[in-house]
């Protein structure tokens, strides 16, 4: 868990987030994050999927941390 007390950081990959609670996939979809089983999503961090689908991290890891 982060110091902060979120489950989810920018540095996790998609994947590990997913791994760690799917029913963050939920959250990804309705963002517009829809290659989740792409391999990239593998290797792809949150806060560079936030960057490249134009949405701020701290909105991505406020939905995620919500679950």
């Amino acid at each position: 868990m982060a110091e902060n007390g979120n489950r989810f950081t920018a540095d996790m990959t998609i994947g590990e987030v997913l791994r760690a609670n799917p029913m963050t996939a939920e959250v990804f979809l309705k963002m517009g994050m829809h290659c989740l089983g792409c391999p990239s999503a593998q290797g792809e961090s949150v806060g560079e999927a936030a960057m490249v689908h134009g949405l701020t991290v701290e909105e991505v890891l406020k939905q995620l941390n919500s679950i």
